[in-house]
C-alpha cells in the first residue's frame, strides 16, 4: 500500500499472551546506547540517574533537525511520579494512539467477555423458507469462514429453498464514513466503510503485474464480487527493467471509479493494493447468495434494508457469535485496525443508548476519571486529523486502565502491540533489551508519529510514557527512530 497508516493488514485476530514480559540483569547491549548522544555529565553510560533523564531526552529532541517537529512527552512511573512532562497538557493529533483512549472504553464498559451476536431469522417451513434476514450488528470478524458456517448450518436443518434472503444493514444509522476523514483514504483498506453487515473487513486486493514493454499493466481481484463494483481506469504501463517504482492509484471523490497511473518496471513483483469496498452490504449480500446457491440452497430474491424490517411470524434459526471483545481490542491496538475500532465505539453506543460513538466513549472515560477537557475526539480510530489529545490524558488512561481488577488491566495491557515480537512494533527494538519489555500503541499519519504505552526497565519500576509528534517534516520512518531515541534513554534509567 502507498497509503500511509501503521496498520497492517491482519484477517485474523491473535491470540493473547498470558504472561507479564520476565524482567532481566543481562548487560545493556552496546547498540542500544550507541546512537544516542546522552549528555556528558553522565559517567556511567549504561544507566542513566531519574534526575538526569530530562537532560538526555531534551539532547535528543532539540537537535537542529527536529527544529520545525512539535514534541509532546509526558513520563511517568507506575506509581504516578512526574519523570519528564514536556507540553504534556497541550493538545496533539494523536493518529492511532486515540484507539487507547476508544478500547480502554469499550473494554471498561462492556467487559472482556461481551461478544456480538448476528441473528438469522426465517419465516416458513422447512425446507422452503419464505424469508431469511441475515441481522447485522456490527461484528467485524465475519468473513468468506462464516459464510461457510451458514451455509453448513442450514444444510444440517434441511433448508433446501429461500423465497427471499435479506441482509439488514440497519443496525447502526449514523454516517458509514466519518465526514473528517480525507477523501484520498477513503479508497483504501484503513478508511472502509463502517456499516452494520461488514464482510472481510469490508477489503478487496488489487494486484498489479507487469507484462510486455510499453504494454498495460495487468490487474486482478481477489474477490470478483466485490472488484466489479469498482470501473477502473488503467492507464498503467509496463517500464523499462529496473525504473524507479510509479504507480499511483486514485478515484474521484463519491464515485466507484479507480485510476491506476504511472509505470512499472517489467522486473516488478506483483504489486499489491488493499482497498475499500464500495458498497459493503450488497457485497454481503451477493457472497451470501453466491455461497449458499454453490451448496445447493436456491435463493430466489436477495435484498438489502436500511431501515429495520422486522416480522412477527420470524423465528430465530441460528446465530453466529463474534470474537470476545479481549481479542477484539488486541487487533485494535496491537494490529491497530481501524475498522475495528470504529465498530466497537458504536456498538458501544448502542449498548449506552448515547447519541453517537463519541458521547459513548465520553461517558465511559468519565467514569474512570479522564477528564474530557484533555481530549477532543471526532472518530474512534485516530484516523481523523481533527482528534485532539494531550500526551497527559493517555498516560492517564495506561494508568487508571493498570489499576483495574484483573483481569481487565491484563487484557487491556496485553493487547498492545510488543516490541520486537508482535503487532505494529514487530519491526521495532529488536536485539535490545527493550524487546519484549515494551507494550505499546502506535500512531502514525503524514508528519505524526506517537507511542504510548508500558516499559518495564530492569531494577526499576515499571515506566508509563506517552510520546507525541506533531508538524514534523520527516517521514514516517524516521519519525519513529526519534520517538525510539527517548525510549531508549528511559530503558536506561536507574534510581541515583
Amino acid at each position: 500500500m502507498k497509503f500511509v497508516c501503521d496498520r497492517l493488514k491482519s484477517f485474523g485476530l491473535l491470540g493473547l499472551l498470558i504472561t507479564m514480559p520476565v524482567l532481566n540483569n543481562k548487560n545493556v547491549l552496546a547498540q542500544d546506547i550507541s546512537e544516542l548522544r546522552v549528555v556528558p555529565n553522565i559517567n556511567d553510560r549504561s544507566r542513566i540517574c531519574t534526575a538526569d533523564i530530562p537532560a538526555a531526552i531534551d539532547e535528543i529532541i532539540n537537535r537542529p533537525e527536529l527544529e520545525r517537529s512539535r514534541w509532546g512527552i509526558e513520563i511517568e512511573t507506575e506509581d504516578g511520579e512526574t519523570i519528564y512532562s514536556l507540553n504534556g497538557n497541550k493538545f496533539f493529533t494523536p493518529a492511532s494512539s486515540a484507539k487507547l483512549l476508544t478500547t480502554a472504553a469499550v473494554l471498561s464498559t462492556l467487559g472482556a467477555d461481551y461478544r456480538i451476536v448476528t441473528p438469522l431469522l426465517a419465516v416458513g417451513d422447512l425446507p422452503n423458507l419464505t424469508s431469511l434476514r441475515l441481522q447485522g450488528r456490527g461484528d467485524p470478524s465475519l468473513s468468506n469462514k462464516s459464510l461457510k458456517q451458514i451455509v453448513h448450518q442450514l444444510q444440517a436443518l434441511g433448508v433446501k429453498r429461500i423465497e427471499k434472503l435479506i441482509v439488514d444493514d440497519s443496525y447502526f444509522d449514523s454516517p458509514a464514513i466519518n465526514p473528517t476523514w480525507e477523501w484520498l483514504d477513503v479508497h483504501s483498506y484503513f478508511a472502509t466503510a463502517v456499516n452494520s453487515t461488514i464482510l472481510n473487513q469490508n477489503t478487496v486486493t488489487l494486484t498489479l503485474l507487469p507484462q510486455e514493454l510499453g504494454k498495460s499493466v495487468k490487474f486482478n481481484w481477489s474477490d470478483r464480487l466485490a472488484g466489479r463494483q469498482w470501473q477502473v481506469v488503467n492507464q498503467g504501463i509496463t517500464g523499462e527493467i529496473d525504473i524507479p517504482y510509479g504507480i499511483e492509484i486514485d478515484g474521484d471523490l463519491g464515485k466507484p471509479i479507480l485510476y491506476i497511473r504511472g509505470e512499472l518496471g517489467i522486473n516488478e513483483a506483483p504489486d499489491i493494493w488493499d482497498l475499500a469496498i464500495v458498497d459493503p452490504a450488497n457485497y454481503f449480500l451477493e457472497s451470501l447468495r453466491l455461497h449458499l446457491e454453490r451448496s445447493g440452497i436456491s435463493v430466489a430474491k436477495g435484498i438489502v434494508v436500511k431501515e429495520t424490517s422486522g416480522n412477527e411470524l420470524e423465528t430465530e434459526l441460528l446465530t453466529l457469535s463474534s470474537p470476545s471483545i479481549a481479542e477484539i481490542i488486541t487487533e485494535i491496538n496491537r494490529e491497530s485496525n481501524n475498522l475495528y475500532a470504529e465498530v466497537m465505539a458504536k456498538i458501544l453506543a448502542k449498548k449506552l443508548n448515547t447519541n453517537n460513538a463519541i458521547e459513548a466513549i465520553n461517558q465511559s472515560l468519565d467514569r474512570l476519571g479522564i477528564n474530557e477537557e484533555e481530549y477532543i475526539l471526532v472518530d474512534s480510530s485516530g484516523l481523523s486529523r481533527q482528534n485532539l489529545v494531550t500526551p497527559h490524558a493517555l498516560v492517564k488512561t495506561l494508568a487508571l486502565v493498570s489499576r483495574l481488577p484483573s483481569p481487565t488491566s491484563n487484557i487491556y495491557r496485553q493487547s498492545l502491540a510488543i516490541a520486537g515480537i508482535n503487532g505494529t512494533l514487530r519491526n521495532r527494538f529488536k536485539n535490545t533489551t527493550i524487546e519484549g519489555h515494551l507494550w505499546a500503541k502506535t500512531g502514525t499519519l503524514t508528519g505524526v508519529g506517537t507511542l504510548s504505552g508500558y516499559l518495564y526497565v530492569p531494577n526499576y519500576t515499571p515506566v508509563i510514557f506517552s510520546i507525541i509528534v506533531n508538524n514534523s517534516d520527516l517521514s514516517s520512518r524516521e519519525i519513529g527512530k526519534e520517538i525510539d531515541r527517548v525510549v531508549t534513554v528511559l530503558n536506561h534509567i536507574k534510581r541515583c
